[in-house]
């Protein structure tokens, strides 16, 4: 089916601008948020991005008991996942479809949709990057110092995983999502030529060779 959508999961520390970055590939793609469903509290800012469904524990889990999640991790003390059928029927409809997953869910993602885009976000420097997570005023001090201290982590596991095609430095927005904005419509265009479409799941892994630019 050469109508089939392509898949697009995008990681990075807390504080990299993830989340602007995909409001602003999902409104000039244009794309669309994978619908996530998380135990943790909803927050003001959710309502310009991605799309949530808030659950409890017990609820959350028995999704993952009936194999309801594309990918699901536990991140700073709360469930996240992607339910996977709605993120199935966009892609059947040619659909470009827009994760924002940490590594834990970025590798989860790889293994079930080899061709899936992964797009790691780097911060252009440790004092850029606390100056970020203290400007957005949603997190007391020993949480942003908990937050800091995943970034190397997060980075190595992102390197190693084979999952991410493009590690990018989030120094200038615009220059970023230019940036990305070319790279997944290529990505799309050569998906586009392929007998196998991008977004079906299949077993096996494609070989990829992580690509580093800086913004």
């Amino acid at each position: 089916m050469l109508n089939s959508g392509l898949l697009v999961f995008i990681s990075g520390p807390s504080g990299v601008g993830k989340s602007t970055i995909c409001r602003r590939l999902a409104n000039d793609l244009p794309g669309r948020f994978a619908l996530s469903a998380t135990t943790r509290i909803g927050k003001p800012q959710d309502q310009w991005g991605k799309r949530y469904v808030f659950v409890d524990e017990r609820e959350f889990r028995r999704r993952i008991e009936q194999n309801a999640f594309l990918e699901y991790a536990k991140v700073f003390g709360h469930w996240y996942g992607t339910l996977k059928q709605p993120v199935l029927e966009a892609l059947r409809a040619g659909e470009t479809v827009l994760l924002e997953v940490d590594v834990q869910g970025g590798r989860q993602v790889f293994q079930a949709f080899p061709d899936a885009v992964g797009i790691f976000i780097l911060p252009p420097g440790e004092a850029e990057l606390v100056r970020r997570l203290q400007s957005r005023g949603r997190d007391e001090p020993a949480v942003i110092q908990k937050r800091l201290a995943q970034v190397q982590h997060e980075i190595a596991v992102a390197h190693g995983s084979g999952a991410y095609q493009l590690m990018i430095v989030n120094d200038v927005l615009d220059q970023t999502v230019l940036k990305l904005l070319e790279f997944v419509r290529q990505r799309r265009a050569q998906a586009s030529s392929r007998p196998q479409p991008a977004g079906v799941p299949r077993h096996g892994r494609a070989s990829t060779t992580p690509t580093d630019c800086s913004a």
